[in-house]
């Protein structure tokens, strides 16, 4: 039997833990559900995770895109917002979906589509400077930007290029 032994003193076991701390973590394939009250109230699905954490912020990476559920009652989905890019600003309370973006309320069967998307949570706002497509099921609009609530029940769409009413018979 071999016993060996090392000694080091408490300040080089200090400087090792400060220079040596994980910053982040990356996750593959990830799911994350959110309760309230034992409840589903959002579910969001990612090829790629990736958080950062530093004394300036903290953020929540998605680099390869993500699918996020909004439900009512633990089954029903009422929403749905995609995006090739996300990130998530902690203590900024803001949110930021990048290309190919598209927001659907199943409810209303409108859907939002534009290539870059802020959701500022401490003012409840969304809003974007790219252009916008909102379809329904009677109309269209394309607009160059817009601001809405968080629930997107107001809305102002600027510099609105087109409204094209949709008949059945069309």
């Amino acid at each position: 039997m071999m016993l060996f032994s090392c000694e080091n003193s408490m300040e080089k076991v200090k400087q090792f833990v400060e220079t040596d701390t994980i910053s982040g973590l990356m996750a593959y394939d990830v799911v994350i559900e959110r309760s309230d009250s034992g409840r589903l109230v959002a579910r969001l699905t990612a090829p790629l995770m990736q958080t950062v954490d530093d004394n300036d912020s903290s953020k929540i990476e998605f680099p390869r895109g993500f699918v996020a559920y909004m439900f009512e009652g633990d089954t029903t989905v009422t929403a749905k917002i995609s995006g090739d890019y996300g990130v998530s600003y902690e203590k900024r309370q803001m949110v930021i979906a990048k290309r190919n973006v598209r927001a659907e309320n199943i409810e209303t069967q409108e859907v939002l589509e534009t290539d870059n998307l802020v959701w500022d949570q401490k003012r409840k706002k969304i809003y974007t400077g790219s252009l916008v497509k909102i379809s329904s099921p009677d109309k269209i609009i394309y607009g160059d930007s817009m601001v809405a609530n968080e629930d997107f029940s107001r809305r102002e769409i600027f510099g609105i290029s087109a409204t094209l009413e949709l008949n059945d018979d069309e």
